[in-house]
């Protein structure tokens, strides 16, 4: 149960974010839009709130007419009591939801990065079949999805691919899915028909916007050199390939897909903010967690999170003990809808918890 307390401290902080609102010119404009977005943010938290204030006293109407005289009313107040008492539950369900603190990244778009892992060229051949479900999965929720950079296999699988995608919710959705993916399969390559196990690492970064994180020109130092293909071969007559290192950090990013230097450098940035963005998250999470680790979602790449066994055509997500023997409808993209929304509310089960314990 939420307490009486907290919900008058809600309504309290509304009010006076519209008193704030209705008289902006007391504000600074910096002030203005932070103000905007709380009492944005605290909207739907206020109205459910009313809602369910609303019903709490149409329950008590009903619990008063419950001790009348008239027998048909009291019958009447005890069936409706009953559909009152459901939406009350229901409601403070929806107000616990809303109360849950949000992930500021989850809005954000996300950045895909795909290695190949152990298993040579089935590996790099499950890095492709990888990143073309993302690919599916993105259309099917309506996102857009670009591929910043790729190292081809000789089989036509990707060493490595770097890709961003765009939309409503992009990370909420996917940040789930870092971690190490194993596939067991029988590899093209193998005559006898035996199963390989290979294994491909996944990581979803929330893309920041400049003003998310400032890189200083001082932090950083670009290198100029020609891009190359298979073989080491030199693709180009011109020094195009960027490779940019944050000197903080150490963390270094490579272009060499454009054919522009700048297009390259662009890119590379992109990456690079991500990266250094994500860096900051991980550091407040280990500073959390003493308090409290999630099961779902731990941010641990070397975690082995889903197995897919092609010869069963069963997908296994381990953080949750959910197996789906629907492998072809998972790889086709639509099918991921049941893996990624599963990972979510228990996700969202365990912060519930996690506030009710609090309360």
């Amino acid at each position: 149960m939420i307490p009486h307390e907290k919900l008058v401290a809600l309504f309290d902080r509304h009010a006076e974010l519209q008193h704030q609102m209705n008289n902006p010119a007391d504000l600074h404009t910096s002030d203005f839009a932070r103000i905007s977005k709380e009492f944005s943010d605290l909207e739907p938290v206020v109205a459910c709130a009313r809602r369910m204030e609303e019903a709490e006293q149409e329950k008590t109407d009903l619990l008063e007419m419950l001790e009348g005289d008239d027998p048909d009313m009291r019958a009447l107040a005890a069936e409706e009591l009953k559909a009152v008492k459901g939406r009350l539950a229901s409601l403070e369900k929806e107000l616990q939801l809303l109360l849950l603190p949000k992930d500021s990244a989850d809005d954000l778009p996300a950045i895909l990065e795909i290695r190949a892992g152990t298993g040579g060229e089935e590996a790099a051949l499950f890095a492709g079949d990888l990143y073309r479900m993302y690919q599916r999965y993105a259309d099917h929720m309506g996102w857009r999805m670009e591929m910043i950079s790729a190292s081809s296999s000789d089989t036509g699988g990707f060493k490595e691919v770097i890709a961003t995608i765009a939309g409503k919710g992009v990370f909420a959705h996917l940040k789930f899915e870092s971690g190490v993916h194993r596939v067991q399969r029988v590899p093209v390559t193998e005559s006898g028909g035996r199963i390989h196990t290979s294994a491909a690492t996944v990581a979803v970064l929330p893309e920041p916007t400049d003003v998310d994180i400032k890189i200083d020109d001082k932090d950083i130092r670009i290198d100029v050199f020609r891009a190359s293909g298979p073989g080491g071969q030199s693709v180009n007559t011109t020094d195009s390939a960027v490779r940019i290192t944050h000197l903080p950090t150490g963390v270094v990013v490579s272009q060499q897909d454009e054919k522009s230097q700048h297009k390259n450098r662009e890119k590379a940035m992109k990456v690079l903010r991500a990266r250094l963005y994500e860096h900051e998250r991980e550091k407040v999470a280990r500073e959390r967690a003493d308090a409290r680790k999630l099961q779902v979602g731990s941010g641990d790449r070397s975690e082995r999170i889903r197995t897919y066994n092609f010869p069963q055509g069963r997908v296994t997500d381990h953080r949750i003990n959910l197996s789906l023997h629907k492998l072809d409808q998972i790889m086709a993209g639509a099918g991921l809808s049941e893996v990624i929304d599963a990972l979510m509310a228990e996700d969202q089960a365990e912060r519930l918890l996690a506030m009710e314990n609090a309360f």
